[in-house]
């Protein structure tokens, strides 16, 4: 089964009074910093008809409403999380995309 988180709204379900250090998902050692998100990059969206759709083969281009120099958006699901820059790693495999973080709202914020 494949899970994905929804927000990160679960930061309010923990409480940081009291001796129980551990129930505070802020500590270096709680166990939630261990757990794996994937974070999806959006570089843009397309729109095409169903039959325009069907028509795409091999080597077509799909255009995007972005262009190469507008910034990507970060998401872990449905949540907005930063925005950045694509950016070729050097140093990495030839090709090695990366993105350079531009904005990151406090994500305790959204609580």
């Amino acid at each position: 089964h494949r899970f994905a988180i929804k927000s990160l709204m679960f930061l309010k379900l923990f409480s940081r009074k009291g001796p129980n250090r551990m129930a505070d998902p802020m500590i270096p050692e709680h166990p939630l910093r261990s757990v794996p998100v994937e974070i999806t990059v959006s570089v843009g969206r397309a729109r095409p008809k169903v039959s325009e759709l069907l028509n795409l083969g091999e080597n077509d281009v799909l255009t995007l409403d972005r262009s190469v120099n507008d910034p990507v958006e970060l998401y872990i699901g449905d949540k907005l999380i930063a925005r950045g820059e694509l950016q070729q790693i050097e140093g990495a495999e030839p090709g090695q995309l990366g993105v350079r973080l531009t904005e990151v709202p406090s994500l305790l914020d959204a609580q």
